[in-house]
């Protein structure tokens, strides 16, 4: 696939029009940032473990003449503050949520939201109660769910395994530029849009509390915490479970991780699936336009954009 943007490419993030600091559960803080046009439609965008909305840029840029943006990152990523690794879970990202959602309407005023979560975002999406209230609809990109006619062992050792992985990566780099000239050494990212790897680390990154190097904006730890314990909070969604139209948008589901429905027909009634060809879990970085096209066509057939 021939990339969309140029090879020399460069991402430069836009200052925020505006920002709040939310206190959420606990006495941690989480900052939201409006972008966008403030009279659209409003979009609330959030991200996948170890990663930072910022970082999801190549996707919302896509959006910001036509959409009110709020982006915001879960506890321990981003802009967030960082807190006890024991509240690093997806109960407590759920329970910040609430929060948060508040804290949206509160600060810059009320009006629909429509929820755009990626992977572990998209999962505390779904373990809210009910999932979707409050919001016109939901845009789930790749939420790591399995079927349950599933291997369930295999999906527990799969957790386990990439528990793993998170806890031996680097954590403290001397130059931003190391980090990206490793993502971009990795097959796992080969697909990403030019330019990407080096918006990874910017976004990724925070300098160093020694003031020498940078450090991972989500500890290690913390990453991998969220493997150990995410296999107790995967499940397929039902969608008359679901307190607003939903609609669940995978990476090629012939490449590992990327979401597929059971193929049981029972679990597909009212699901609304696609995936977009080529990509991995990381579509959105990967083919942020085809993302876009499947997103806004869903939302104009529910007329919630």
């Amino acid at each position: 696939m021939e990339p969309r943007y140029p090879r020399d490419k460069e991402w430069v993030l836009p200052e925020p029009l505006a920002t709040a600091e939310i206190a959420v559960t606990d006495g941690a803080t989480s900052v939201l940032r409006r972008h966008g046009n403030p009279d659209g439609p409003r979009l609330v965008l959030c991200h996948g473990n170890g990663l930072a909305t910022d970082l999801y840029y190549p996707f919302w840029s896509l959006l910001v003449d036509r959409f009110d943006i709020v982006l915001y990152d879960l506890r321990n990523h981003g802009w967030s503050s960082l807190s006890d690794i024991r509240t690093h879970n997806i109960a407590t990202f759920a329970s910040d949520n609430e929060h948060i959602f508040r804290g949206i309407d509160r600060h810059f005023g009320e009006k629909p939201k429509i929820g755009v979560f990626h992977a572990l975002s998209a999962v505390v999406a779904l373990n809210h109660e009910p999932p979707g209230e409050g919001f016109a609809a939901l845009v789930l990109f790749d939420p790591p769910i399995y079927p349950p006619s599933g291997n369930l062992l295999e999906v527990d050792a799969l957790w386990r395994r990439s528990g793993i992985v998170a806890q031996m990566r680097q954590e403290w780099f001397e130059r931003r530029k190391y980090l990206a000239d490793t993502i971009r050494s990795m097959p796992m990212f080969e697909g990403l849009q030019p330019g990407v790897a080096d918006l990874f680390a910017e976004t990724t990154l925070r300098p160093a509390s020694s003031g020498r190097g940078y450090k991972l904006r989500c500890p290690r730890e913390y990453e991998s915490r969220i493997f150990e314990y995410s296999f107790a909070y995967n499940f397929e969604p039902k969608a008359q479970d679901i307190a607003c139209p939903i609609k669940v948008i995978g990476g090629d589901p012939t490449v590992p991780l990327s979401f597929l429905p059971s193929m049981d027909l029972t679990g597909l009634i009212g699901l609304d699936y696609d995936f977009v060809p080529r990509t991995t879990h990381f579509l959105q970085l990967e083919d942020p336009q085809e993302c876009v096209d499947i997103m806004l066509e869903f939302l104009e057939d529910r007329g919630v954009e």
